[in-house]
């Protein structure tokens, strides 16, 4: 399985469509291990353009602190499933916390 994860500022980015970056991580869901992770630059912003970008970059899951409707309606579509309402926490601490079964979310932080 391979999580998604935008980042800016070796951070998660609170609004996933104007981060700098993604950490793309090859996760044993099974042992609940990070096999690998690898950065990879976002593309310009244009809407819609994520969802399918992901997709071809293996993402199977997203993990956010906030997205619109439209936008979780194409990650959906590509078959990529979507968290919604992680804080703004280091890649690694989220992926673990997901892994582990302890992630703590909120609520979505983008009504758009």
């Amino acid at each position: 399985m391979i999580i998604a994860v935008p980042i800016s500022n070796g951070r998660l980015s609170m609004h996933f469509g104007h981060c700098d970056a993604f950490a793309l991580f090859d996760v044993n869901a099974e042992t609940q291990s990070i096999r690998n992770r690898k950065d990879v630059d976002a593309p310009d912003h244009q809407p819609g353009l994520l969802p399918p970008w992901l997709a071809e970059q293996g993402a199977n899951m997203i993990l956010a602190g906030g997205m619109g409707q439209r936008a979780q309606m194409l990650f959906q579509q590509q078959g990529i499933d979507v968290v919604l309402g992680a804080s703004s926490e280091t890649p690694e601490q989220l992926v673990k916390a997901l892994l582990a079964g302890t992630l703590e979310t909120g609520a979505n932080i983008c009504d758009h």
